[in-house]
């Protein structure tokens, strides 16, 4: 099988297309790989100028499925760009790039534009396969110290990372910043052509070299690991001296206020003191002294329900998040991943791991463990107890007759068991056979709106959601399940944020949760999160969803009347969806400094870690952030973050974003004494 030959197809294309002349019509083909299962394909077709991409994922009852059509001009930029089909949760996608006599017109779910350019710009698509990346690589190594200013607007930069090879085919590295939150990482072979699109939970790479994606996985974490490290260093300020934080006000989660000015004082990782300082007092000469300037010091938030990567940590930090749950991940990278925040070698917050188990099916999740039989899902149980996870997480395909023996042992080791609840499966028999909490507010309202015969493992368990404002919460169903959580105390893990974006996301316009900080963010990003999810039939059905997530917020007041814990949690790791949670909490009717409570104190209660975190208390870890405003009568003040400490480690989030290519929020308070 001479594979590396196959490799050189498009590459040599693409090489002559940008020469002399178009050459005769090739097809390359990819597989999409996750678990080390086959989950997706790419098939593209280079036919002298004209490129035509097919791109289908089905991972987890979801994913993209998409048609692409490209013309290229004689230096290989497109001049003609359609994109039509089906995104990941089933919205229309019609998104179109023409260029034609110096005048650009594009169209996408993030809305229109125009623009006059003497020549066509690389356009960076909303909705695009990878093959997208394959040709931004190629536009990038011929442009200016391979810097690109694009359509509709922004800047990418590539990097050469390293040189390799995959079996007997060479293949370099890069890396595409400026379009998304993360570096792209792409290997292109020697000819320029697409070899792999790489990432930690799911790779892109060319058909025949499947069985290489173990060894690709490696090479992109040690790539991200390696680049992180050096953040990290950069990034968090270290102090072998007292640090003294004056004139701040303390946020206090016993009485829900805030103290008066104090200073406070820490030494390494722990909280030496907080304490008015005396009239006149000026700090020793010994210590690093930060001006807290009248604002306010909160213990670290938390996000009880997140799926950790490499890159999450940076973003977590900068948003004064210094400790999560992860529900599910990839096992071997999350034991690594935090083993490496532990000794802080990377940056990222406090992990709290739980364990997810899954069912064989079409729509299995693949990260986590999926047992064939009972014996082998009770093996699993111990392997994550044995391996200090803390917590038993079941997802949608889960046999719904294990869940009782599953949460029996689980209990037995003293873990926690949470989870969806399993498809043909209610959360009041869920509740009855061992769960001590509840993933997700719509995993919760579906056993209201669904029959035994829906299936949950599809995008169902999204679309039947608009069905929730017509839901009466006074009715027997809803009373019944109430009940049975507080006889049960049950726990529900919110994550509203994410039904919020799913339900009311809008294709060009920038939805609510979003509008205070996306005009910061890189282009691509800033595209991407102007679009619909859901696809609409009628007006009727649009009002539908909108009316849906009112519904959900009023569901959240009751349940807070009814003394049910609620945990914020975003199933996302930007930083800025958990800030969007707290204010659906005060939005539902919560008193923000209950919120703050929720979200900080609480959650390490919770945990069973608040004699050790959770509040500002002398003796207690340095965990927390510094605002200038007052989130007790405003939650939404948490975006404005000036200072974070997590363990002892000093980080300003204006720094943090400048290295992320987001435009800061803030301004880093003035320090004085010692260097670091």
């Amino acid at each position: 099988m001479n594979l590396g030959r196959n490799v050189t197809r498009v590459g040599v294309l693409i090489g002559a297309l940008c020469m002399h002349g178009w050459a005769a019509a090739a097809t390359d083909e990819y597989s999409v790989i996750s678990a080390k299962e086959k989950v997706g394909s790419m098939i593209a077709t280079v036919d002298g100028a004209i490129v035509d991409i097919s791109y289908e994922v089905n991972n987890n009852g979801r994913g993209p499925k998409i048609r692409e059509q490209l013309t290229l001009n004689e230096a290989g930029i497109p001049t003609q760009w359609r994109i039509t089909g089906k995104s990941t949760f089933g919205a229309a996608i019609d998104e179109q790039f023409t260029w034609q006599r110096g005048s650009a017109k594009w169209h996408g779910q993030d809305g229109k534009g125009s623009s006059r350019m003497a020549q066509p710009k690389l356009y960076i698509t909303n909705d695009g396969s990878p093959w997208s990346s394959g040709l931004y690589v190629r536009t990038l190594l011929k442009a200016k110290d391979r810097t690109l200013d694009v359509a509709p607007s922004g800047t990418l930069r590539l990097e050469e990372l390293q040189k390799t090879h995959v079996g007997d085919v060479p293949v370099t590295a890069y890396a595409i910043t400026g379009a998304n939150l993360a570096p792209e990482m792409l290997l292109l072979a020697a000819d320029g052509s697409l070899f792999a699109q790489l990432s930690s939970r799911q790779v892109l790479v060319r058909t025949g070299f499947e069985s290489k994606v173990e060894e690709l996985q490696e090479l992109e974490r040690n790539l991200r690991v390696n680049r992180l490290e050096e953040m990290q260093q950069r990034l968090a300020h270290r102090f072998d001296v007292p640090i003294r934080i004056r004139n701040v006000r303390v946020y206090d989660p016993h009485t829900e206020k805030l103290s008066d000015a104090v200073s406070v004082v820490v030494f390494r990782n722990r909280i030496s003191s907080v304490a008015p300082e005396p009239a006149g007092f000026k700090a020793p000469a010994d210590e690093v002294a930060i001006d807290g300037d009248g604002g306010t010091l909160v213990a670290g938030l938390h996000d009880m329900h997140s799926h950790n990567s490499d890159e999450s940590g940076l973003f977590y930090l900068a948003a004064g998040v210094t400790g999560v749950r992860d529900l599910g991940n990839d096992n071997a990278l999350l034991l690594d991943l935090v083993q490496r925040i532990d000794k802080g070698e990377l940056p990222g917050p406090r992990i709290v791991r739980a364990g997810l188990i899954e069912g064989r099916s079409s729509y299995s999740a693949r990260i986590g463990r999926i047992p064939e039989t009972l014996s082998e899902a009770i093996e699993i149980v111990r392997w994550y107890s044995d391996h200090g996870y803390r917590q038993m997480k079941i997802y949608n395909s889960f046999n719904p007759d294990w869940v009782a023996p599953v949460a029996q042992e689980a209990h037995r080791l003293g873990m926690r068991v949470s989870g969806h609840v399993p498809a043909f499966m209610s959360p009041d028999r869920a509740i009855r056979d061992g769960y001590n909490e509840i993933n997700h507010i719509n995993q919760l309202v579906l056993g209201w709106l669904t029959t035994p015969q829906d299936d949950t493992r599809t995008t169902l368990r999204l679309t039947r959601m608009a069905k929730t404002a017509e839901l009466d919460l006074n009715s027997e169903k809803v009373r019944t399940t109430i009940a049975l959580m507080k006889e049960h105390k049950i726990a529900l893990d919110t994550t509203t944020v994410i039904l919020e974006r799913l339900m009311a996301s809008r294709a060009g316009k920038v939805q609510a949760g979003d509008a205070p900080y996306l005009d910061h963010m890189p282009i691509g990003y800033q595209r991407y999160r102007k679009r619909s999810f859901v696809e609409f039939k009628d007006h009727e059905e649009d009002e539908a969803y909108l009316s849906s997530v009112d519904k959900l917020l009023d569901l959240m007041k009751v349940l807070y009347s009814e003394g049910i814990q609620m945990l914020p949690g975003t199933d996302d790791t930007t930083g800025f969806t958990v800030h969007r949670e707290l204010e659906l909490y005060e939005k539902a009717g919560i008193p923000a400094a209950k919120v703050l409570r929720m979200a900080t104190y609480d959650c390490e209660k919770y945990l069973g870690f608040e004699q050790s975190l959770g509040s500002i208390e002398a003796g207690k870890f340095a965990d927390f952030f510094l605002v200038p405003g007052d989130p007790t009568r405003n939650v939404s003040a948490v975006r404005q973050i000036r200072l974070v400490m997590k363990d002892g480690l000093l980080y300003f989030p204006s720094e943090i974003y400048q290295a992320l290519g987001i435009k800061p929020f803030t301004a880093a308070p003035a320090l004085s004494g010692p260097a670091s």
